[in-house]
């Protein structure tokens, strides 16, 4: 069932002595869309200074969302905490949205958006910025229109996301990382801390830097994500053959990508058929190729 959720007879923030989630069930009604019945709210928790707009739309056992006087709408899953000034669902800053469109944020559920982060619907109306489930959305983190954002992500304080950013599954950002517009951060990868992501980066990579290269596979996050011993083998057997070539005999890359899908071994593993699928992707058209890597002699 969703929830349109209004504000009604709210005190002024003065009169507010906790700085804590409190349940304003007196002040908080419900309505199921089905009937259009109001009922009490018994289980979502608004902070007192949260901004309720009534075109928000909560599951059962979200915390407080900010809206935005704007058509469309903001849709927030079951059981989200959103901290204090986190600001969700507002105007985005593109300056080609023109006023009076409809734009759209749709929001899982389990998130935890710390404080003072930022999430921005949509530029148009026929998209929409979307986060999936499970996430952990540090402080000051910031996601700008359109972005994509898959489950089980972890990205760090200060996360910066310009606008159409993609990012899918179990992907890890250390602290203020920036990412430019468009960017695809595929499933397992992980950015170091400070790093300035301009390209793609691939599935299961590890990259850092001003602007970033790929560093490695990103090993801690196999283990911690149940990759057997055999699949992160095989993983590092067809880095080695895609990213660090013996000798100039060892083609292009895109022969080595080819190597490496028409090996016996490692041709039949699904891990590396997903990454060599992950890598082509990022060079099809509108795509931003893959972070730069080092040819480095693997002896």
């Amino acid at each position: 069932m969703n929830l349109l959720v209004k504000a009604r007879n709210a005190k002024p923030l003065s009169q507010f002595s906790s700085l804590g989630f409190l349940r304003l069930h007196s002040r908080v009604t419900a309505v199921d869309d089905d009937d259009g019945e109001e009922q009490a709210s018994t289980s979502n928790l608004i902070h007192p200074t949260a901004i309720v707009h009534p075109n928000a739309t909560l599951g059962h056992g979200s915390g407080a969302v900010v809206g935005d006087e704007l058509p469309g709408k903001t849709v927030i899953g079951s059981n989200n905490v959103i901290g204090h000034h986190a600001v969700v669902g507002v105007k985005c800053q593109d300056l080609k949205y023109k006023i009076g469109d409809e734009c759209f944020l749709y929001v899982g559920d389990n998130n935890d958006i710390r404080e003072y982060s930022s999430i921005h619907r949509s530029s148009k109306p026929d998209d929409k910025t979307v986060i999936d489930d499970e996430n952990l959305i540090m402080g000051s983190c910031h996601i700008a229109h359109d972005c994509k954002i898959g489950s089980k992500n972890i990205l760090a304080n200060n996360t910066l996301l310009a606008g159409h950013v993609v990012v899918k599954d179990y992907v890890h950002t250390a602290g203020a990382v920036v990412v430019h517009q468009h960017c695809h951060l595929d499933s397992f990868c992980f950015i170091g801390g400070g790093s300035v992501v301009s390209q793609d980066v691939p599935m299961f990579m590890m990259v850092s830097g001003e602007r970033t290269e790929i560093r490695g596979l990103n090993l801690v996050g196999l283990r911690r994500c149940g990759f057997s011993v055999t699949e992160i083998k095989s993983l590092r057997a067809a880095y080695r053959k895609i990213f660090m070539p013996r000798n100039a005999e060892s083609g292009s890359f895109d022969d080595r990508l080819m190597e490496v899908e028409q090996h016996e071994e490692l041709g039949q593993v699904d891990v590396i058929s997903s990454l060599v699928k992950s890598i082509r992707d990022s060079f099809k058209e509108q795509r931003r190729g893959i972070s730069k890597f080092r040819n480095l002699n693997p002896s």
